[in-house]
Order: C-alpha cells, then sequence, then structure tokens
C-alpha cells in the first residue's frame, strides 16, 4: 500500500496540466501553509515568526530542471539577492539551492559560474549554502561540484540520501571535507538497481549514516520527521556524548510543528525547511510521496488559520 501511495503521488508531481492549474491558482492556498510565498520577500514575515518561536530556517526558491540559460541566470541573481536580505534583515536563515536550477542540465561552466557568484556572496555575509540532492543520475554530478567548491569556500553543504546503495561510500569519501552534510531518506523514484526498494532497509542505513557522520565528527542535519529517527539520533548523541552544536533537525515548514517547537524547549537546535514560489505543487506532491503520514501533517497545515 506505501509503494502505491508512493508511485501515486510522484505520478501526480510530474503532471503538467495539474502544474499548471495550481501555479495559476493554488498559490494563495499554499502561502504561509506549506510553502512561504511566491517570492522571498512575501515569505519573510513568516521567518521571522519562526525565528521569534526559536526556530531556525533554511530557504529555497522552488523550480529545478531549468533548460534555459536566461532562466539559470535569474535564479542565481535571486539567490545573491535572498542572501543580501537574510544578511539585512538578521534573519536566522540559510539558503538551499538546487544545481538543476543553476543550469546543471545546459551546461557544467554555467553551473559552476552561478555558484561561484552565489557562494562569493555567502562567504561575505557567513550564510550557508546547501547543495540539494535530486535524482540518482544527478547525484555524482552534484558531488563533484560541492567538493570543488568545498575546498575554496566554507559556507557550502550538501546532501546524502539513505535509500540509494551508494551513499555510505558517498559518505565515508566526503569525511576529508570535514563536511555540513543534511541526511534525508531520499524523494525520488528510483531503480532497486540503485536505491533500496524497502522502507525498512532505508531507515536501517539512515541510522548507519547518521551515527557515521557524527562520530566522524562533522556537522550533520538530521532532516527527518520520523520519531524513531529523532529518537535514535537523541539516544545516540547522549551514549556518546556528542554535543548538540554538532547537530540540528530539520522539518518542513506546515508540518509537525508542535513536534519543532518541542525540540527547541528540549534544547535541540531546529531547522524549518522553507520553500517559496509558484513551483510549489511538485514539491508538494513529492513530500506527500515520501511518507504517508505526511499527509495527515500537510492537510492540517493547509486547514489553519
Amino acid at each position: 500500500m506505501q509503494v502505491l501511495t508512493r508511485d501515486f503521488f510522484l505520478y501526480l508531481s510530474k503532471n503538467k496540466a495539474l502544474n499548471k492549474a495550481a501555479q495559476n491558482w493554488g498559490g494563495n492556498i499554499a502561502a504561509g501553509k506549506i510553502v512561504g510565498g511566491l517570492d522571498f520577500p512575501s515569505s519573510i514575515k513568516f521567518i521571522k515568526e519562526l525565528n521569534e518561536e526559536g526556530l531556525s530556517v533554511t530557504v529555497d526558491h522552488l523550480g529545478e530542471f531549468v533548460t534555459n540559460e536566461a532562466i539559470a541566470r535569474e535564479r542565481t541573481e535571486e539567490c545573491i539577492q535572498t542572501i543580501e536580505t537574510i544578511a539585512a534583515q538578521g534573519l536566522d536563515s540559510q539558503v538551499s539551492l538546487k544545481m538543476t536550477s543553476l543550469g546543471l542540465d545546459i551546461d557544467e561552466k554555467l553551473v559552476f559560474e552561478n555558484m561561484t557568484k552565489i557562494l562569493e556572496t555567502a562567504e561575505k555575509y557567513k550564510i550557508m549554502v546547501t547543495i540539494d540532492m535530486e535524482d540518482e543520475q544527478r547525484c555524482q554530478k552534484t558531488l563533484d561540484i560541492f567538493k570543488d567548491f568545498k575546498q575554496r569556500y566554507n559556507y557550502v553543504s550538501t546532501v546524502l540520501q539513505a535509500y540509494l546503495y551508494r551513499t555510505e561510500k558517498d559518505l565515508q569519501d566526503l569525511n576529508q571535507y570535514h563536511p555540513f552534510l543534511r541526511l534525508v531518506k531520499g524523494a525520488y523514484k528510483e531503480s532497486a538497481k540503485v536505491a533500496f526498494p524497502e522502507k525498512a532497509d532505508v531507515d536501517e542505513n539512515y541510522k548507519k549514516l547518521i551515527k557515521m557522520n557524527l562520530l566522524n565528527g562533522n556537522y550533520t542535519a538530521i532532516a527527518t520527521h520520523d520519531d524513531a529517527m529523532i529518537e535514535y539520533t537523541k539516544k545516540l548523541t547522549k551514549d556518546y556524548g556528542i554535543s548538540t552544536s554538532q547537530f540540528e533537525f530539520q522539518m518542513l515548514y506546515g508540518m509537525r510543528t508542535a513536534t519543532q517547537k518541542e525540540l527547541v524547549k528540549e534544547g535541540y537546535k531546529m531547522r524549518v525547511y522553507v520553500p517559496y514560489g509558484n513551483d510549489w505543487y511538485g514539491y508538494f506532491m513529492r513530500r506527500l510521496a515520501e511518507r504517508p503520514a505526511n499527509i495527515a501533517f500537510a492537510l492540517k497545515g493547509m486547514t489553519k488559520k
């Protein structure tokens, strides 16, 4: 049943007609509920509200698989402006972005040019930029880009997905860079040739990755809504005497808000992923595909006042 639910929502995420309809009429429904707003300025008030409750933020301009060079350059300039605004307004926020939004599928030279501009700004203001991970076929390219920039910039991090067989080795290879890694289970539909098909195997690999990266002494973001993974991390860090300054939990905006606030009260760093932009529909469907429990969280978030 879970596989059917996952496949159903992944299918919906790729439906062009529904995506178009969502952009035309759904933005106002989603804004302030599961996305910050249709642009970054309109998201600022929601970020400030989260900050006032002790929650840190990472923002992401939704939209990937850009195939137009002009749009990739526009996304770059928009990201730079976002970093400058975060600094100017003193927001407790980082930035997340996808390499396909900067032109990964167009030209590698273009991506490096765009990313260099962004990281120059990030270094100036000391604001972390996380390179999001996409599907498996773009995984190696993404990691190669991260490795290149990590040798020259401090304020860059990336993401590893527990459902891929390759990820344990990737984590070992990255250790020499002392990386800040966001660990997730993974949201894309992948072949059993490259990814664990069973949830139990993904969960076990996720635990293994959390433990490896923390014991390597690297800063770790545990991005999950799964109570079992949260409790595992709490126990692991207590058993090994790992400081709360070495890790954080991350969750999605509009989902499990009570749990987010409770983690802050318990003394843990909690970062909320706040996406913004017109392309909210595909993002939303992939989040529902990740975990059936997200459906209930999402509906509650979408209907809140």
